[in-house]
Parts: structure tokens; sequence; C-alpha cells
């Protein structure tokens, strides 16, 4: 997850993803951000909308149009990330997170907001943000 303005983000690792990993990645984010509230802009994965999910208060779930990944800020980030491995080759599957860990933890606040700062996107979640303050 990314926070836009400043560049924050939360990492967690799974072995695959399905909705028990993906509400143990909320419940961990909604710790992580205490008595901070965050709108979390999404695409239409079943994972993400399933009914057996439970979500934190402090978590407010949007998605975005089916089929529209340039909404979303966290594909932009891993574009760059992908970008970072072109041409390599791993010897084995473990490399490969190793590898996403690294970049990841090389990158600034600064970078990310880079990446994922745009005025489309913060405006469409200021205004999400809005919507639910006053709903």
């Amino acid at each position: 997850m990314v926070e836009p303005l400043a560049g924050w983000h939360f990492c967690q690792e799974y072995s695959h993803l399905d909705s028990k990993n993906f509400q143990k990645f909320l419940d961990a984010l909604s710790l992580e951000l205490g008595d901070d509230m965050a709108i979390m802009q999404m695409d239409q994965a079943s994972v993400h909308q399933a009914l057996a999910l439970s979500w934190p208060e402090n978590l407010i779930p949007i998605f975005q149009p089916s089929h529209s990944p340039q909404l979303n800020p966290i594909e932009r980030l891993w574009q760059f990330i992908k970008r970072q491995f072109k041409g390599e080759n791993f010897s084995n599957l473990q490399e490969l997170p190793q590898r996403v860990q690294h970049e990841l933890a090389q990158m600034s606040s600064e970078l990310i907001s880079s990446l994922t700062c745009y005025d489309f996107i913060l405006e469409a979640l200021f205004h999400e943000a809005l919507f639910y303050a006053y709903s």
C-alpha cells in the first residue's frame, strides 16, 4: 500500500493471495495505522471484494473501474520495480521476492511519491475522503 502524497508505504509478503491472507494484510495495516484512517483504492479482484472480509473501521475500500490499472497508484510502483529486473535471470524462485524486498527497502519516500502522486489520483482520493467524511 502507498500513500501517494507523502510516499509512505506498507508492505507484507504472503505465499499467495486469497481472502485469508488479504484479511491478515488488512488487519496488519489497520494496526499500523492506529487511529489514522485510510482510503484503499483497489482493483475489482475477487479477493478484494470477498464477502468473508471484515474491514477494519479505519480502512475505507473504494474500487476502481474494471480494466483500469492506470488509475491505481500501486501499479506505477510495480512498473518501476519490474523495470529494475529487465533482462535479469534468477537462478531460483526464492531470489525474486528477496530482490523485490531489496528494491522496496531502497526506495525513498520521495521516489515513491514521485511515482504515485498524480493530480488526478489525488483529486479522486480527496473527493472520496470528503464523501465519506460528510456521509
